[in-house]
């Protein structure tokens, strides 16, 4: 199967979480056997920054950790979708992508594909900005991957699409496994950007004042922290590493005793079910993980054997105190999670899904 993609980024995840998933699925599509075009528009945000950041490293080191994925730039005004989507039996479009983008590649479906075509949408536009959603022409496309079943219900309810799968992320567990025993340098370490103040009172609540209270040793990697979030930071003792490209993750994980997620606002308020891919991430790479709220309404994991909730800030730091204290309660807690990740959650079973997906669409894969 011949199988397009347009996505903002396959080569940058700086500040783009979406590229962790893509990678992992266009790697198991190509395992398996079908041929996969990612496009990726030229000199996209992501890709800029991460230029900005100086890190030609992370490029090179791409190259080593996906060996034969690459994305094919393009600019929207140049690009013809007769070349692109040529011999085409399946194509995916990224919610984040422009409009022209999307009623374009539509208008070609309706009136030159013989290919199936579907809309993904990983991210709370459909309950944050509902206008920039509604304006997509999703007409001409078979369908929509929705990555929690709240927003299958929105894009039914508003009637943006007649047909929506619930398609989760999950993790690619080639990359994300844990990495050989290494001397821990810390307690605690979060992945995570600070963002447009979605999360900024939780971060405060969740990790700087139970680490701060606890005096522990404890790392944040991530982008767009302002002044104020860095003094935060600086005061509680936390040591702040920047930018951390996403497949070293397993690696930093290897090197603290315990890790913890903290969902942005809207997915605790008004989409449950979606914990984003980082939680998938850490378990897989087999860390003890305590979480803020949010509702696992659509099954996911089994809380308090896969990892712990913490309801409050004071509740976090006594979790945080009782895995440190106890190591083998903390070792059969990442074990079970990695059990459960391996069993469901991976890019592998992602992929079954979509072919099944694309049966009930007729496509024979």
């Amino acid at each position: 199967m011949r199988v397009v993609m347009f996505y903002h980024s396959l080569v940058s995840d700086w500040n783009h979480g979406n590229a962790h998933f893509l990678r992992g699925v266009a790697t198991e599509l190509r395992h398996r056997g079908h041929e996969v075009r990612v496009y990726e528009p030229k000199n996209g945000w992501s890709y800029e920054n991460l230029l900005r950041e100086k890190r030609v490293d992370a490029l090179r080191r791409f190259k080593e950790v996906y060996p034969g994925l690459s994305g094919i730039p393009y600019e929207l005004k140049q690009l013809y979708l007769d070349q692109a989507l040529s011999g085409a039996d399946l194509v995916i479009v990224h919610e984040w992508n422009e409009h022209e983008l999307v009623q374009r590649v539509g208008e070609h479906r309706k009136s030159k594909g013989n290919y199936r075509l579907l809309f993904h949408d990983t991210h709370h536009r459909s309950v944050t900005n509902t206008k920039a959603m509604d304006a997509y022409d999703l007409s001409g496309f078979d369908g929509v991957l929705a990555y929690g079943g709240k927003i299958r219900e929105i894009y039914l309810q508003n009637s943006w699409a007649e047909r929506v799968w619930i398609w989760h992320e999950a993790a690619d567990v080639r990359v994300f496994k844990p990495v050989g025993a290494a001397q821990k340098s810390g307690d605690v370490v979060w992945i995570g950007n600070w963002g447009d103040d979605e999360r900024s009172k939780e971060i405060r609540e969740f990790l700087v004042e139970p680490v701060r209270r606890l005096g522990l040793k404890a790392t944040v990697y991530g982008v767009r922290y302002p002044k104020h979030a860095l003094k935060l930071l600086q005061e509680a003792g936390i040591t702040y590493g920047g930018w951390l490209p996403n497949f070293e993750v397993p690696r930093v994980f290897s090197r603290f005793r315990l890790t913890v997620h903290i969902p942005r606002r809207p997915y605790v308020t008004a989409l449950p079910g979606i914990p984003t891919i980082r939680p998938f991430e850490a378990l897989a790479c087999g860390i003890p993980l305590i979480s803020a709220p949010w509702d696992d309404c659509d099954e996911l994991f089994s809380p308090d054997d896969d990892f712990i909730f913490a309801d409050s800030g004071e509740q976090m730091q006594r979790q945080m105190r009782l895995l440190l204290d106890d190591p083998a309660r903390a070792g059969r807690l990442a074990s079970h999670g990695r059990g459960t990740i391996l069993a469901r959650h991976t890019c592998g079973h992602r992929i079954d899904e979509l072919l099944q997906i694309c049966s009930e669409l007729g496509l024979n894969a």
